[in-house]
């Protein structure tokens, strides 16, 4: 079938991006699904600073590429084999397909799937085959950035059909990152004080983990006026300006102590060691962020051992997406997670060059584009 997509031919062309226009909208050949796969109609796709790192180049992938990877949909088709699924289904994309039998995926870790890192890595699907005809690959098993996708259905977990595309696509990276980065790897209990540095769709549903985990303190880190104001209202303690006094800031608003939980969600190893000072001792933080892959992080080794520190990365929130989405879904559906106060903008197939341009700029949290459904 022909559908239209956004193409990224090449890593690295120069901002801003409504010059340039890195991402490019053409008509692709999308093969049917295969043994174990879906043909998803897209609602609603997320802009993630992750798309953003694969056009500037500090995300290597393969190209070219269909781009995109946050994204909610319908089930149109089904290949041969899948069992869980219905045409009809209302799904939410995972970025990781998970196997279920490698040794992450056993011991509950689907974040970690080798066959799905592989499979990510190459630019296909979990079963190693390609469905865009022209050479384009697939990003991230996902390529939501199309009106139609082919997943495999390990990609995909089902959510209710009247939750809006725009909200429900944001439970696949944004909500999954952040809540999980609270959740599942600090493990914050009530009353433990947070602090969390970057404040895009990530940080600040990170804001939002924080809350539902009854934190004592919540202490938002960013640059971006704007943000710090949307942070207090999703229920941030304290706000903090980012750059050169940001850790005696977290410090100060923490008695001098530093946060027990910090998260860093910037991508950027300057800002992890930051966040790192400005936990405290016997504390945890916790990095989601993706920084170039040249960049290195230099902290005082002693300071693990002396101050029974701990740093830990987290992938996917470090949760398992068919647990953790519905679960998530349910808490925002009872009104304990303000997911929709992440959505900024909602935009055309057409203006995403744009919309990551305001990304860039940190001019926006959570950009949607909204196909006609």
């Amino acid at each position: 079938m022909r559908v239209r997509g956004a193409v990224l031919r090449e890593m690295g062309l120069p901002a801003p991006y409504a010059e340039s226009r890195p991402l490019e909208v053409v008509e692709l050949e999308l093969a049917p699904p295969g043994p174990g796969e879906l043909l998803v109609k897209v609602g609603a796709a997320g802009l993630c600073h992750s798309d953003l790192s694969v056009i500037d180049g500090s995300r290597p992938r393969v190209m070219p590429m269909v781009l995109g990877h946050e994204a909610a949909g319908e089930v149109v088709g089904l290949g041969e084999g899948v069992g869980d699924f219905a045409v009809g289904d209302h799904v939410v994309l995972a970025f990781v397909p998970a196997c279920g039998d490698c040794g992450p995926c056993r011991a509950g870790r689907p974040a970690l799937c080798e066959p799905g890192a592989a499979a990510n890595t190459a630019g296909t699907l979990l079963s190693g085959a390609i469905r865009w005809g022209g050479g384009f690959h697939h990003h991230l098993g996902v390529s939501a950035f199309a009106e139609h996708i082919v997943i495999s259905q390990r990609s995909a977990v089902k959510v209710p059909a009247d939750l809006p595309y725009e909200l429900a696509a944001l439970f696949g990276c944004a909500v999954l990152t952040g809540v999980g980065a609270v959740l599942n790897a600090a493990h914050v209990r009530e009353g433990e004080s947070v602090a969390v540095f970057g404040l895009g769709g990530v940080g600040l549903a990170a804001v939002l983990g924080a809350k539902l985990a009854g934190a004592g303190e919540i202490v938002a880190v960013d640059v971006v006026e704007d943000k710090l104001d949307l942070a207090r209202r999703l229920g941030a303690t304290e706000v903090v300006r980012g750059g050169e006094g940001a850790v005696d800031g977290v410090r100060a608003a923490t008695g001098g102590h530093g946060a027990e939980t910090v998260v860093e969600t910037a991508g950027n190893a300057d800002v992890l060691a930051q966040a790192y000072q400005a936990t405290r001792r016997g504390g945890s933080t916790v990095t989601v962020g993706l920084p170039h892959p040249a960049r290195m992080l230099s902290i005082p080794a002693v300071s693990l051992v002396a101050e029974e520190r701990t740093l830990r990365g987290s992938y996917l929130g470090s949760c398992v997406p068919a647990r953790d989405i519905p679960r998530f879904v349910d808490l925002y559906r009872e009104g304990r997670l303000a997911v929709d106060g992440l959505l900024s903008h909602r935009l055309t197939l057409d203006d995403l060059n744009e919309g990551f341009d305001r990304l860039a700029r940190g001019e926006a949290v959570r950009q949607a584009v909204v196909f006609g459904n």
